[in-house]
This record gives structure tokens, sequence and C-alpha cells, in this order.
């Protein structure tokens, strides 16, 4: 069995609270954003792998919970010794040159400004003055794409990089929730597999070649990707992460979307993939056929849920 103790990569976003309420959002994140305690917040990195290669740390916007953010960073620090490559998504608005020394200190080795787009209020009006700030510290202008490339995935040189949303990329499947959905601006494509991507569920349970293995943290839910299950598989504030993996490991569910194949995940429940596929053109986007497909056929009293701890929203 694999050990699950070692993760390669989480992506956790540990506020919703944020200085700009961005159309696309997926996760609803704002001013009034959802916020869970610091108590809450260290029972998670407590329940964090024994062994992780990276953490990404995200929001919201992390400077704007920023108590808490150091909170984080100091029992990180305490739990994995340095071993663990740190990184942090933050618009930029907020970044100074005071604030980026204590973060350093504190063990980030990355930062990403996840701003430059036409969403953002700023916009990327800060580029320059962020990156003069980066590189006055000895950050490399790294124009990689950290949270996709393999070769950039173990480094722990300080480093910096500039990104946003795209209707090619970060709309694409991601954000067909929250305020995009409301907003009626999510990306309706529904030959789009966003799970076959970074941040979507491929790999999140290992085995996948030129695949991190990467699940998400929502304030305190447990995913396999980004935009979520309809019922999250754990609670990272009373679970380890290696025993929640550890116990939908085997589930033919959760295998198709290791694999990136969410249109399998209910052939042994009697749903096709051509089925699955004609329901993605009626949704528009494979995730919200994943949630229509969790709805039916993965609810707690069922038979079929196969005794899986799944948490509703």
């Amino acid at each position: 069995m694999k050990n699950f103790n070692h993760c390669e990569s989480i992506y956790w976003v540990f506020t919703q609270l944020c200085n700009d309420k961005c159309d696309h959002c997926y996760n609803l994140s704002g001013p009034d954003g959802e916020r869970i305690t610091t108590e809450e917040c260290l029972q998670i990195v407590d329940n964090l792998p024994d062994k992780l290669d990276r953490l990404i740390l995200s929001g919201g916007e992390p400077l704007a919970d920023k108590k808490k953010l150091f909170d984080i960073l100091d029992a990180l620090k305490g739990k994995y010794l340095g071993e663990t490559q740190i990184m942090l998504q933050t618009n930029g608005d907020l970044m100074t040159g005071e604030l980026l020394d204590l973060i350093i200190e504190k063990g980030v080795t990355r930062i990403d400004i996840a701003s430059i787009d036409r969403y953002h209020k700023k916009k990327g009006e800060r580029i320059e003055w962020l990156r003069e700030l980066f590189i006055s510290r000895g950050m490399k202008d790294d124009n990689t794409q950290p949270l996709i490339e393999m070769e950039t995935f173990l480094k722990h040189d300080l480093s910096f990089g500039f990104w946003g949303a795209s209707e090619d990329m970060w709309l694409g499947g991601n954000w067909a929730r929250g305020r995009a959905m409301e907003k009626d601006i999510w990306y309706k494509n529904p030959e789009h597999n966003f799970c076959a991507i970074l941040s979507g569920a491929i790999g999140f349970l290992g085995g996948v070649e030129q695949m991190p293995q990467e699940i998400s943290i929502q304030l305190w839910k447990i995913n396999p990707c980004c935009p979520g299950t309809y019922y999250p598989i754990g609670d990272a504030r009373t679970e380890k992460i290696s025993n929640v993996l550890a116990k939908i490991a085997d589930n033919l569910v959760f295998k198709a979307l290791n694999e990136g194949e969410p249109w399998k995940m209910g052939e042994h429940l009697g749903v096709s993939y051509e089925a699955a596929k004609e329901k993605t053109i009626e949704l528009k986007s494979i995730c919200l056929y994943c949630d229509y497909f969790f709805q039916h056929h993965m609810q707690p009293e069922s038979e079929k849920f196969i005794e899986l701890p799944l948490y509703k929203y």
C-alpha cells in the first residue's frame, strides 16, 4: 500500500478573507470571506503528512489574514524544519518590504503574484515595484510555472513569478464555481477536462507519470482538486490527511479521478462513459458533471457510497 504519510504537494486555502472581490473568484473570497480560527489552522498543520515536499498557501488573500499566516508559518517551520518548500500565492496588493522580510524569515521560498489579469482591481499595476522589491531581497525572477512544471517542483531557492487567470487556463472548469457562477462568466466547454491537469484531481493519489501528487484543502475541506468534489473527502481539522487518502485509495470512483478520467468514475455503477459525456455536454462543464455524479451516486445514505466518510459543504 502507498505511504500517504509522504505527499508531494498540498494546496491550502487557509482563508477566504481578501482585500479584493473579483468577479471570477471560485471560493467567494472578499472582505467578508469565510475564515477558520488560528487554532483550527494549527490543528490542520498537525494533521498534514509527516513528509511533505511542498505546501502552497493561498486564499483569499493570505496577507489580509497575516497574523494567522505567520502562526501557520511558525508551526510549519517547527514541523518540517525547513525541508518542505513553502510557496505563497498572493495578489501582491498588500505586500511591503517589511512583510516580505518577515515572510522569508519564516520560511517562504517562493512567492507567486497571481493577479496579473483583467479580473483583479490592480491588474498588475505593481509589477515593476514588486519585481524590484523581490530582486532587492536576492529573489530570482523565475518565469516558469512552478505549480505545473516538475523540474521546478523541489527548488528551495528564493524566487518569484507573475501570472493570472485566462479564459484558456484558470477559467477552464475551475471557475464553474462561486462568484463566476453568480456572474455567469464561467468557462462553458464540456470538452475541457480540468480533471486532467494540475489543480484538477489527476494524480492526487499518486502514481501518475510527470504529474505531482497534489491535494487541495479549502479552509478545512480535503479535496482531490481545487474546485472540490461535491462532498469533501475529509476534515483536515480532525483527520490525518494520510488516513483520509488511504481510506479512499481503492475506491473506483476516486481511482478514475486520480487517472484524470472523470467520465469513467461511474462505470462500475452502471453509468457509462457515453452517458457521462452526454450529461457533461448538457451541463457544459466537467466540474458540474462531477457535482451531479456525487449528488446522485455518492450520497452518504446510499449503499453505493461504500462507507466513505464524505462531508457535505
